[in-house]
């Protein structure tokens, strides 16, 4: 045989070892989409983010997620969280303050314990165990190392809180690179490089203290997900999806992987949320929701 041969022989069995049917089928467009799908599988603990599927109200979201087979929701008001509890699902994670203020900067510690706090007794409350904060944008003169111990120095001040109440609270990583729309892209945020984001909590040192890992961002910072995954898992305590680039659907125009994600994640144990964060494009919003299900229901 020859050796360009060769290359080509190869070439298709790698192929073909690496996507499957299923994975092909799963990562479809949307007219190939399945409107009556329905969470089967069951081993991905799915919810959805609120803010994504508005101007939705509320209420047609939770009826949509319950039709679909999702179990939590988060990212709305808690207005909302007495109806999505009658429903059946769980608050999967509350929110507490915005992502432009935070533990980088001194002068909002105080904030930040006071609205964690307050997000704590919110989740003790509807039996959630989750609560969110971030960084905040890096003020001026701050650098990399002295941005570390201010997030670790104020995060310290609620993390013992949040053990005494059990509840999670989970630093999110967010992407600088995309400026292109306010919700695509944080410029300016601090806590942009995933391993920052792990040496913070591994200071912080406390089991309820862990990184929200958002599969988008960090594609786009970082890359390299599932090995990240499997070499820091112990320290994550929810996920984001959405597709790279656009933050679109979990379809065949973006890059990223998710089924292969998602076995990754099952593989570490893991069995707490992961969130739906993708801003739809499709013509249905709700097909495109039972379709990130679909993808993400191995």
């Amino acid at each position: 045989m020859k050796r360009r041969d060769l290359f080509k022989t190869a070439a298709v069995g790698a192929t073909g070892a690496l996507i499957t049917p299923n994975v092909a089928k799963a990562q479809a467009p949307q007219g190939a989409a399945d409107p009556n799908f329905k969470i089967t599988n069951k081993r991905i603990k799915q919810s959805v983010m609120g803010w994504c599927f508005k101007p939705m109200k509320p209420e047609t979201l939770i009826q949509h997620c319950v039709d679909i087979g999702i179990k939590g929701i988060e990212g709305v008001s808690r207005d909302v969280y007495p109806a999505a509890r009658k429903a059946g699902l769980e608050i999967s994670l509350v929110g507490s303050h915005s992502f432009k203020e935070g533990a980088v900067d001194p002068e909002k510690h105080d904030m930040v314990v006071t609205k964690v706090k307050e997000g704590i007794d919110v989740a003790v409350e509807y039996k959630s165990n989750s609560v969110i904060t971030f960084s905040g944008f890096t003020p001026d003169g701050i650098d990399r190392e002295q941005g570390i111990k201010n997030c670790v120095e104020g995060w310290k001040k609620v993390v013992g809180y949040a053990e005494k109440k059990g509840v999670t609270i989970c630093m999110e990583h967010l992407n600088t690179r995309d400026d292109s729309h306010p919700m695509k892209g944080h410029p300016g945020y601090f806590a942009d490089d995933v391993d920052l984001c792990f040496e913070i909590v591994r200071k912080i040192g406390s089991p309820n203290f862990k990184l929200l890992f958002d599969m988008y961002h960090v594609q786009i910072m970082n890359g390299d997900i599932i090995r990240r995954i499997r070499e820091n898992h112990e320290l994550i305590g929810h996920y984001h999806t959405a597709g790279n680039p656009g933050r679109a659907e979990l379809d065949d125009t973006q890059e990223i992987n998710y089924p292969a994600v998602m076995n990754a994640i099952l593989e570490t144990g893991y069995d707490r949320f992961v969130a739906q964060e993708f801003i739809p494009t499709w013509d249905d919003p709700v097909l495109a929701l039972r379709h990130g299900c679909a993808v993400c229901d191995v």
